[in-house]
């Protein structure tokens, strides 16, 4: 078993193309430098990762969310984990923030694929020995990997900015979940705040188009906190926000752990009314922050690289994010 000195110096953290600004910040947790990777796309499409230093006996941590562009994002993690299977690495770890092709988890119909186990097989057979993601959009998918795979929740990172957010009083507080399926994700925030719960009921026409068509719930003079794992074109949410205003909310809030804001979402956002938006850094929000004011990011690199050392210590990983978050308190303080 390693200790922290020697979690230094057997430990690699690599950034792609789509993480680089959350793994130097997990670098710098860490206290270990962001290891030395170019990426190289040609003309033709095609795509070299080379490693810059030896990884010969090491634990490599690549960190690459598989957002758009989703295809290249995962053959430079694919590429990359071969490039380390090749140089002899101990082992190789995929720290996957959003993981792409979550959606696609089932047959919704007949003759549909199930990409995510695909993409699940495809991370295996090129030679992961672990997966670290965040926020799946269903469950299921952990068992559609046959190494290990830990599915870490960013609810706590929410919860505490709410708790701590100067003006918001908990008490007026109702969590509001966008859809009957996303009841779970919106009751352990309730929990967590110690509110009552809301539920939208939305019917689906078709994708990435939703009607918001009654609520299950009160939100008359609350704040109401619509919570969902992702927030794509963000027709379904602002359409939900209209309803809330009109059953009497005073103030909206909207969270969410993945930010994909796809084609009009930030226009969307902008008028929608919402007081705040509230995203994770788990797909990169640099650009975007700037178009919005109204959005505030939360990184979760103290949860991955809670995870990552948990990994290299053999210690607890539920116990190991509890730490990580009373850090974060205590840095607020």
């Amino acid at each position: 078993m390693l200790n922290k000195d020697e979690l230094k110096n057997s430990t690699v953290v690599f950034a792609l193309t789509s993480s680089r600004n959350l793994a130097r910040e997990i670098c710098e947790i860490l206290e270990i430098p962001l290891g030395k990777c170019d990426v190289h796309h040609f003309a033709d499409g095609e795509i070299l990762v080379e490693l810059g230093e030896s990884v010969r006996g090491k634990d490599v941590f690549f960190v690459q969310s598989t957002n758009r562009p989703v295809n290249a994002n995962l053959m430079e993690l694919l590429i990359g984990i071969d490039a380390c299977k090749r140089a002899s690495a101990r082992s190789i770890n995929c720290v996957i923030p959003y993981f792409g092709y979550a959606r696609q988890d089932r047959k919704a119909k007949p003759r549909q694929p199930i990409t995510a186990k695909l993409v699940a097989s495809l991370l295996e057979r090129a030679g992961a020995n672990r997966v670290i993601t965040m926020d799946l959009h269903a469950a299921q998918i952990q068992g559609y990997f046959d190494i290990p795979a830990d599915d870490i929740n960013t609810l706590s990172l929410i919860s505490e900015y709410l708790k701590h957010k100067p003006g918001l009083n908990i008490e007026d507080v109702v969590v509001v979940s966008p859809d009957h399926g996303g009841t779970v994700r919106a009751r352990r925030l309730a929990d967590r705040l110690g509110a009552p719960v809301a539920i939208i009921d939305k019917r689906r026409p078709k994708p990435n188009v939703a009607v918001a068509m009654n609520l299950l719930g009160e939100v008359d003079g609350k704040v109401a906190v619509v919570i969902d794992d992702m927030v794509d074109t963000a027709g379904t949410l602002t359409s939900g926000i209209n309803m809330l205003y009109e059953k009497g909310a005073k103030e909206v809030i909207a969270a969410c752990a993945h930010g994909v804001l796809s084609g009009p979402a930030i226009e969307r956002l902008k008028n929608s009314g919402l007081s705040e938006f509230i995203v994770t850094n788990t797909i990169d929000q640099t650009e975007n922050a700037k178009l919005y004011d109204e959005m505030v990011v939360l990184s979760v690199a103290p949860l991955a690289a809670a995870a990552i050392e948990a990994v290299e210590l053999n210690e607890s990983l539920s116990y190991a994010l509890q730490t990580a978050l009373v850090h974060e308190d205590d840095n607020r303080h």
